[in-house]
């Protein structure tokens, strides 16, 4: 073999080595950029709650989720089977994470210092997780709605109504009337964070969280054993 062929040779043979250490390299990266399924998974919820939240449910795509993923729209189906399969799968998440909140609230303490930190639990999520927020309190298919703020509120009430049974009994009250109040005071709580949520927030959370428990408390300390109907003190203004 010539000097010049020997040359053409050997840069042919680099040439060749270097698209080979060239590829080899590009798919070492691929593999470290390619995610578990789990992670995968994840990824995909969290990019999804950010859209349903900004969207609503109606008004989300699957292939906006996957675009904003970096993923084709079949590993989002391969994950979840639909777009109602990823709603669900976000708002189980989020509901876990709120009901593990409230639950550590309420394990100690006095009852008023129990319903405080339940409030304030509930309200420290609304800020933390304004996006998990959002899509428990937005619209959601009728087929989960159950898992959505519904589920938050009978959690919390079934909750909060242990508290005041105990409370109610100690007192000398009718137990069974528990449940009217825990859904009523959960209900308020519940109103409170979507509108701080919405325009409230030149309050802190502290600062919202504190006035609502003690709205709540207050009216539980004075409650009457028995309240008068309101039709009849109507009727016995009327008749005087």
């Amino acid at each position: 073999m010539g000097g010049s062929s020997r040359a053409v040779w050997l840069l042919s043979s680099r040439f060749r080595l270097g698209k080979l250490l060239a590829s080899r390299l590009e798919i070492n990266l691929a593999k470290k950029k390619r995610l578990s399924a789990a992670d995968r998974r994840v990824q995909l919820m969290e990019v999804g709650r950010g859209v349903f939240a900004s969207h609503g449910y109606e008004a989300t795509s699957i292939e906006e989720v996957a675009q904003q993923a970096g993923v084709s729209k079949p590993i989002v189906y391969e994950h979840f089977g639909a777009k109602e399969g990823l709603y669900a799968a976000i708002v189980d998440r989020e509901m876990d994470d709120l009901v593990a909140r409230m639950s550590e609230s309420i394990s100690q303490g006095t009852p008023r210092e129990r319903f405080e930190a339940a409030v304030l639990a509930f309200m420290t999520y609304a800020k933390e997780e304004p996006a998990g927020f959002a899509v428990l309190t937005r619209d959601s298919p009728l087929a989960t709605a159950r898992r959505g703020l519904t589920r938050v509120i009978d959690d919390l009430a079934q909750r909060v109504g242990d508290i005041f049974r105990s409370e109610f009994e100690r007192a000398g009250y009718n137990p069974k009337v528990a449940p009217i109040y825990a859904n009523a005071l959960v209900g308020m709580v519940t109103q409170v964070g979507q509108w701080w949520a919405a325009e409230g927030k030149a309050f802190s959370i502290d600062h919202v969280a504190r006035h609502v428990a003690a709205l709540g408390w207050m009216g539980l300390r004075h409650l009457p054993r028995e309240p008068d109907s309101p039709g009849a003190r109507l009727g016995s203004k009327r008749r005087g």
